[in-house]
């Protein structure tokens, strides 16, 4: 079992949204016995709320299983011997997950990471759309680094 855990400020936009469309991949592909994907926050502002209703929003119109009611968390210490990658949405957050991994090995790197490297983007931050309502760019970031490193582990584990 390959275990990511995506991760944003307050558990609410981004990370759900990178959560539920990786998970999608995954199902399609019939590889949910393979990867399990979870999302978590730094901060904890936000813990115990539901999902923002602009990701409810496009994942509806995308069609994305999702949960909408579930409820916001904040990345444990135990979640760096769970999971064997976190995928940070912006070098704020790659920066606290890195100063609070001790001795983990899962592979911390920022999530648009493959995508980057691959050349389907340029950028290396996804931007909250919590402050400037622009969901639509956010889903296409997240599909578009969902499929890059969901191609990573294609690869990677011979899936």
């Amino acid at each position: 079992m390959i275990k990511v855990l995506m991760v944003c400020t307050g558990n609410i936009c981004r990370s759900p949204m990178a959560q539920y469309v990786l998970q999608d991949m995954a199902r399609k592909e019939g590889l949910t016995e393979w990867v399990q994907v979870d999302s978590a926050g730094i901060s904890n502002e936000e813990v115990g709320n539901v999902v923002s209703r602009g990701t409810v929003d496009m994942l509806k119109q995308h069609r994305v299983p999702h949960d909408a009611r579930r409820p916001a968390r904040q990345v444990a210490a135990a979640d760096f011997a769970t999971f064997d990658y976190l995928l940070a949405m912006d070098h704020g957050h790659l920066n606290y997950l890195q100063r609070h991994a001790g001795s983990s090995n899962a592979t911390i790197n920022l999530f648009l990471a493959d995508a980057v490297q691959a050349g389907i983007l340029t950028r290396t931050d996804v931007p909250d759309p919590y402050y400037d309502g622009q969901y639509p760019r956010t889903y296409d970031l997240v599909t578009k680094g969902c499929a890059a490193f969901f191609e990573r582990l294609r690869t990677e584990y011979r899936l």
